[in-house]
């Protein structure tokens, strides 16, 4: 296979992160402005009250769903939630009952696209307050203005997850020095900052939760593609939400971290109908035999988001089919 398979996507990978926007005004769009409330209903959350729709209420106790589970009254943050996995990890949210959510990515209006995208088949869109921010989560002082958008909309942050994030493949003596640092820029230091900013916010309103997205990579070695760098960044991921854990674990913030398997999103789809034998060999080297579905991730990350893994914090969930354990 071509060591650059990957790298050929990526400008389609690298859409999946976060660019500053001008403004700071137009956090809330205007159709999303203009719509109308539904009484909401008091909770609290993290000691802190809040209101939310009694829609949202009334389905979770028709469903029987375990209290601890439901993502009803969080204010939540994805980075790279305008597509793929990240806007997977949006759609388990709201399939949760959360109600209020931003979706960071690096184009604002493909991130106000998605946000129109995920309640557009809901009976009660009304209920939903979603938005879509524009953010380069390997610049600080965006993801700082991210954060500060979020918050002067909604009041607080809950869960957030550091999603965004690019792959590619080139072996070790042909991999050129400015896309080793953009990767480590993206998905080491983007994970540092987007972290980072979600406990400054959290903190003074007694907590939450953060979730990094790693890879099964941070434990493996992928094969047959040579990916060293990405290997070594997912890594680092891995190990930084353990290290912050411990850092903020006393001050009500957990971190833990998802570590996704080969995962058939649009863009592998694309990449892999060109490369039939590389998805055998992915399915071969995996005990179930088969990749996963994006879905097949949204009860792991609605768990680490939410308040039934409230005694949880610095741990890894790989979502894998298998593959890091033979």
């Amino acid at each position: 296979m071509s060591t650059r398979l990957f790298a050929r996507a990526l400008p389609s990978t690298s859409r999946a992160l976060c660019l500053p926007h001008a403004s700071t005004s137009s956090a809330v769009s205007r159709t999303s402005t203009s719509r109308i409330r539904l009484p909401l209903q008091p909770h609290s959350v993290l000691g802190v009250s809040v209101r939310y729709n009694s829609s949202v209420i009334d389905k979770a106790r028709k469903e029987k769903i375990l209290p601890e589970f439901s993502m009803a009254g969080k204010v939540c943050l994805v980075t790279g939630g305008a597509r793929g996995l990240g806007n997977e990890f949006c759609r388990a949210f709201v399939q949760s009952g959360c109600t209020t959510l931003a979706i960071v990515d690096l184009k604002e209006d493909e991130a106000s696209e998605a946000a129109q995208e995920l309640i557009k088949h809901e009976m009660n869109a009304e209920d939903y307050n979603i938005i879509g921010i524009g953010c380069d989560v390997s610049s600080e002082l965006s993801v700082q203005q991210a954060f500060r958008r979020v918050v002067d909309t909604y009041g607080r942050v809950d869960s957030v997850v550091a999603s965004a994030g690019i792959v590619e493949n080139y072996s070790a003596f042909d991999y050129p020095f400015d896309r080793i640092k953009r990767l480590y820029d993206i998905n080491v230091h983007g994970a540092f900052f987007t972290a980072r900013e979600a406990a400054r916010h959290m903190i003074p309103m007694g907590g939450g939760s953060i979730v990094l997205v790693a890879s099964m990579s941070a434990n493996i070695v992928n094969i047959p593609q040579p990916q060293t760098p990405y290997n070594a960044a997912k890594a680092a991921v891995k190990h930084m939400a353990a290290s912050l854990a411990v850092e903020w674990a006393k001050k009500g913030v957990r971190v833990n971290c998802l570590s996704p398997g080969y995962m058939l999103t649009k863009l592998t789809k694309t990449i892999l109908a060109h490369d039939t034998e590389l998805k055998k060999t992915w399915e071969s080297l995996t005990p179930m035999g088969r990749m996963g579905n994006p879905e097949d991730l949204a009860g792991a990350i609605v768990f680490l988001a939410s308040d039934a893994s409230r005694f949880m914090t610095g741990s890894e969930i790989r979502v894998d089919g298998g593959y890091c354990i033979i």
